[in-house]
């Protein structure tokens, strides 16, 4: 089976094929960064009406990257939420209406279990069950994971997501948009040994998250410091070890709890180096494997909606004539294909 992805839930365009057979044969992705930074974040309008401009062009693009016509597609998954309602619409109005077209089936998304499942497209070794760190800029969640569809959360933030409070703290340095990138490369340059941030809610039982307060230290520190280069980097470095610490002490007493014999980060947070080399350590001392996708495949992108699509249609799930998309949605929702 040969599967379209379509990824439009915030500020990227995105689009790949997925075959059954011989894997991803191709991706397109067009980012809204330059669109948005002037406003220091993501306009909801701007981001729909840039999708609606860009979407089938990078369709068209992908065909011809990947030698195919819309003839040559088995099937089209495309993420119908969470996210931007209007950004979710162009979209999920694009797949369903090129599925009806064609006459194959479609599938709509869940967006954070695209993010979910790519490592498994990366590490064919990857089996179910596993344990799940998603980190993104919406979502800080544990997740024991039996198969596809079957989730167990086990923890989650009770505030702030973490790509949120690193995009919110860099924000407060007075760093460029998108904030988490920009605030990760300034802790390269920050003393790692003046600062010391707590460790929200680590001292405590229990599974759940809280970064809201971490900013807020930030911001004293600032203040109390002032805002010169060396004081914005050593802040930046005493806060991405806090946030670090907090997610492996957490993902410590989750494999201890579960015993599951796997890890797996994912989301768009995953990409941070100092936190895939701490909890690499934190899973060989679990005897655990730890399990991420390349840093293409950690931020949004149409590989890991083709790739989940595709698992989902091969079970048999398809989706009726109507088009609906959700602003907010539980992942521990989603039911396995056919339940």
């Amino acid at each position: 089976m040969r599967v379209l992805g379509i990824e439009t839930s915030c500020d990227e365009t995105a689009v790949a094929i997925y075959d059954g057979e011989q894997g991803l044969l191709g991706h397109q992705l067009f980012s809204q960064v330059a669109l948005h930074a002037e406003y220091g974040g993501v306009v909801p309008e701007l981001a729909s009406r840039d999708h609606v401009r860009k979407a089938l062009p990078l369709i068209r693009a992908l065909l011809a990257e990947c030698a195919l016509e819309l003839k040559d597609i088995d099937g089209i998954a495309y993420t119908a939420g969470p996210g931007l309602v209007g950004a979710l619409l162009v979209g999920a109005s694009i797949g369903r209406s090129l599925a009806w077209t064609l006459g194959i089936p479609a599938v709509a998304m869940h967006h954070m279990e695209g993010h979910l499942l790519i490592p498994m497209m990366e590490h064919p070794d990857l089996e179910f069950p596993f344990l799940a760190l998603l980190v993104s800029g919406g979502h800080t969640m544990l997740v024991d994971v039996q198969g596809v569809g079957r989730y167990q959360l086990l923890g989650e933030s009770m505030d702030d997501a973490t790509g949120e409070a690193f995009d919110k703290t860099a924000k407060l340095l007075g760093l460029g948009y998108p904030g988490g990138p920009a605030l990760a490369r300034l802790a390269e340059q920050g003393d790692p040994t003046r600062f010391r941030f707590p460790r929200p809610m680590t001292d405590r039982p229990g599974l759940d998250f809280s970064f809201s307060g971490l900013k807020t230290f930030a911001l004293t520190t600032l203040q109390k410091e002032g805002p010169s280069e060396k004081n914005k980097a050593d802040i930046a470095r005493a806060f991405e070890d806090a946030v670090v610490d907090t997610l492996a002490i957490k993902c410590k007493r989750a494999l201890t709890q579960t015993r599951l014999p796997r890890l797996v980060i994912a989301g768009g947070v995953s990409a941070n180096t100092r936190l895939r080399q701490r909890l690499a350590e934190i899973a060989q001392e679990n005897n655990a494997k730890v399990f991420y996708a390349r840093p293409e495949f950690c931020t949004d992108n149409g590989a890991m909606i083709a790739y989940a699509g595709y698992l989902r249609l091969r079970a048999g799930e398809s989706q009726s004539l109507h088009i609906g998309t959700r602003a907010r949605w539980d992942m521990m929702e989603l039911r396995p294909p056919g339940a």
